[in-house]
């Protein structure tokens, strides 16, 4: 059976780029760069790329923070029938080795400050900008591409080890990018949105295709800092923006959010890791002009699988759900409780353990790999940091399973917090809310939780963290 053909994801800006080129599209730092700009940054990485002999299948390492080059090695490799596999600039020469490896990339291209890295990783020198971006010439025609054809690899996490290569094809990211995008006006005022999640990372950089599709202006903020993404909103007049849970309870918590001026935001939309309702209830309360909505989903699914809309935020008992399945999407529950979803004819396990109300609400519940056995009673993680949150001295929280030679597991915290309060005191106050072998064994007391850049918990680590710095209260 042939594949249907679908539009190219390396057209996706054509129209805003022709009808709106003097238009802002991105902001970063003090440098703007308008839709024309970005237009010819596509063009021209599109000529390099294939006058280098890059062709459709082949697939193009991308080391770069959010840039012209970046995004023009996105759109412009799909343009020609490539694929671009973005990798985190953070990483190491070793990691980035491993990763071109295992993503099966034929070329790779760098910015100026990442040169060096990609050659020390490959052995060879990379594509830079000073060539990507001046090769010159006319956008090239789209290729016909067909639905299940790469558009893009995008790697997942790696909270649990290295992080797996994800192929996303054509036919999943361009309705996905229509599905969220607003139709674009060329007469009216550009939406003005924030982006402070890495690009690499599916969230951020589905999340940066809508808005530009939809003709918006989007301000970068290369690396998250409260106070900076406060000043940016406040200056920018931000009407929208993505934030991962950490992010937003380090903006609550930041001493400059009272007098911020955020009376420009509009939308706040928070997803890629768990988000207890106490936060999100203190964040509606914090900014009730703002709609806010949860998203669910990972990378193998494309982001978002389901959705808490914000009229739904203002109900409280739906606070704390991840909202309802979006519509054309299958799922089920497996036997497991495993949240899984039917894509490109088969069932993907999410990992998640969900539970589904009658009003076809999911609840995720809690991680499969996460699961402590505690001498065979199994717990989540998530619910024992949810009864630890509401003492009023715990800033921050997360548990983990840690080896036991008796009982397999038992059940560790790390903890932040601000005041005199005792270990053994709060053990006293979990088990008030949750049963007495739930509480927490051993606990390490520490200046801050480590999350990654996209704000998750590695259990991993944290049980490592616990082991060496934690004791019994």
């Amino acid at each position: 059976m042939m594949q249907s053909t679908v539009k190219n994801l390396g057209g996706l800006l054509d129209r805003v780029v022709e009808e709106a080129p003097e238009r802002a599209a991105l902001v970063i730092g003090e440098q703007t760069i308008t839709f024309g700009q970005l237009g010819a940054g596509i063009a021209s990485t599109a000529n390099a790329l294939a006058d280098m002999g890059v062709g459709v299948g082949d697939r193009v390492m991308v080391v770069d923070e959010c840039s012209t080059l970046f995004l023009s090695a996105v759109l412009g490799a799909a343009r020609i029938g490539a694929a671009a596999a973005p990798m985190n600039h953070r990483l190491t020469a070793g990691e980035l080795r491993e990763l071109h490896a295992a993503s099966g990339c034929d070329r790779a291209i760098a910015g100026d400050g990442f040169v060096g890295l990609v050659g020390d990783a490959l052995g060879r020198s990379p594509l830079t900008p000073a060539i990507a971006l001046r090769w010159g010439g006319d956008a090239p025609t789209p290729v016909g591409v067909n639905a299940n054809d790469t558009a893009l690899v995008l790697f997942t996490s790696g909270t649990t080890g290295l992080p797996k290569a994800v192929a996303l094809s054509h036919g999943d990211l361009v309705p996905r990018v229509a599905l969220f995008s607003a139709t674009f006006d060329p007469a009216a005022e550009p939406v003005r949105a924030l982006c402070c999640v890495p690009a690499v990372h599916v969230g951020g950089l589905v999340g940066l295709l809508v808005a530009l599709a939809a003709g918006s202006t989007s301000v970068i903020q290369s690396r998250f800092d409260a106070g900076e993404w406060l000043a940016l909103v406040e200056r920018h007049r931000i009407q929208r923006t993505f934030l991962v849970p950490a992010m937003l309870r380090r903006i609550l918590d930041h001493p400059d959010f009272t007098n911020a001026d955020l009376s420009s935001l509009r939308t706040l939309a928070y997803g890629a890791a768990p988000a207890g309702p106490d936060l999100i209830r203190r964040a509606v309360e914090a900014m009730p002009d703002v709609d806010f909505s949860n998203v669910y989903g990972q990378t193998e699914t494309l982001g978002a699988v389901t959705m808490l809309s914000p009229a739904d935020h203002r109900d409280p008992t739906r606070v704390g759900s991840v909202g309802r399945v979006l519509p054309g999407i299958e799922w089920r529950l497996a036997e497991t409780g495993e949240f899984q979803v039917h894509q490109q004819g088969d069932w993907h396990g999410t990992g998640d353990l969900a539970r589904v109300d009658d009003g076809g609400y999911v609840w995720v519940e809690g991680r499969l790999a996460d699961t402590i056995n505690r001498g065979g009673e199994k717990l989540g993680p998530i619910e024992v940091e949810e009864a630890l949150r509401k003492h009023p001295a715990v800033v921050d929280v997360a548990v983990a399973g840690i080896p036991d030679e008796e009982l397999g597991e038992r059940v560790g915290a790390a903890v932040v917090i601000d005041g005199g309060v005792a270990p053994a005191d709060l053990v006293a106050f979990c088990r008030q809310h949750l049963a007495p072998w739930k509480a927490p064994e051993r606990i390490a007391v520490v200046d801050e939780i480590p999350y990654t850049e996209l704000g998750k918990v590695s259990r991993p680590q944290i049980a490592a963290l616990i082991a060496e710095h934690g004791a019994a209260p």
